[in-house]
């Protein structure tokens, strides 16, 4: 076995990239350090600044403050439930989507207009009135399928799904269909079982976008109790909305500062996304990869 003996030099290498490599993680690992000190500390420090990256005065008084309106375990459901939504609907449609364009030309006579189709839409997507009535029209206001279908279809997941149908080996579907099978199954046997990664990138996308979106659960939600977790943290934090409290709700969020609610929401928003992104790491980095890359 043939072995590479290390200079001087590229040992200096090793730990300039090392110490660099070190240096960014630390930098990112700070703020998110500050954020959950800051809304684990007591109001009064968090207030004056003080707070770093440990909690000054310890305390839950924050997150017992926001799980005593069970408003907030409402708005978790439904954030859950539109995540597993729109999950299945989005790689759904994107995938039937992406198989038939990304077959040939002569396979598919008309794949060049669905293309342009595609891309046109990404380019020039519906502005906020025309989504809105659109909704309305469908009688979806106010239900969980407001928040799930207007953004069901993404175009940049369906160009990912398509270069990555197209980089596997084409010999593959043709022996396939030598044997008789059938489109159907050479998607659902052949080509979804080799796409895991970029299943679980788009997968990845999708649930991330939905859980942090906010804007079009006060759009399309009629009661508060329709509202995401997103949308009911936004209005608790960001305007306060007294009329939905009643006088010990009110009580409670005056005993904490507007900054240490701030930091629990960030807390809440970010570990379902922190305990997934884990799991999801080893096929985000090749999908994103070879789904990106057009022939």
């Amino acid at each position: 076995m043939l072995t590479i003996k290390k200079t001087k030099q590229d040992y200096i290498t090793d730990t300039v990239i090392y110490f660099i490599l070190v240096l960014l993680a630390v930098t990112t690992l700070i703020p998110l350090l500050n954020i959950l000190a800051v809304s684990l500390s007591d109001s009064a420090k968090t207030t004056a600044g003080l707070v770093t990256v440990y909690p000054l005065g310890f305390n839950m008084t924050t997150y017992t403050t926001i799980f005593k309106d069970h408003a907030i375990l409402t708005a978790i459901g439904v954030s859950f439930k539109r995540v597993v939504l729109s999950l299945i609907v989005d790689m759904i449609l994107v995938v039937l989507a992406a198989y038939p364009l990304s077959r040939s030309s002569k396979a598919f006579p008309f794949r060049g207009v669905y293309m342009w189709i595609v891309v046109g839409t990404m380019l020039f997507g519906p502005s906020m009135i025309p989504m809105f009535f659109t909704v309305k029209d469908l009688h979806l206001l106010g239900t969980i399928w407001a928040l799930v279908l207007p953004g069901a279809v993404g175009q940049f997941y369906i160009i990912l799904m398509i270069n990555y149908f197209r980089s596997l080996p084409s010999e593959l579907d043709e022996s396939a269909s030598i044997d008789g099978a059938s489109p159907w199954r050479r998607l659902l046997q052949i080509y979804l079982p080799l796409s895991k990664p970029i299943v679980a990138t788009i997968a990845l996308f999708v649930v991330v976008n939905n859980w942090n979106a906010y804007y079009d659960g006060l759009i399309y939600s009629i009661n508060t109790d329709d509202y995401p977790l997103q949308t009911y943290i936004q209005q608790l934090v960001v305007n306060l909305d007294m009329s939905i409290r009643d006088v010990e709700q009110v009580k409670s969020l005056l005993a904490v500062s507007n900054r240490s609610l701030t930091a629990a929401k960030l807390v809440i928003t970010m570990v379902p996304i922190l305990l997934i992104y884990p799991f999801m790491q080893k096929y985000f980095i090749s999908g994103i990869m070879i789904g990106s890359v057009k022939e």
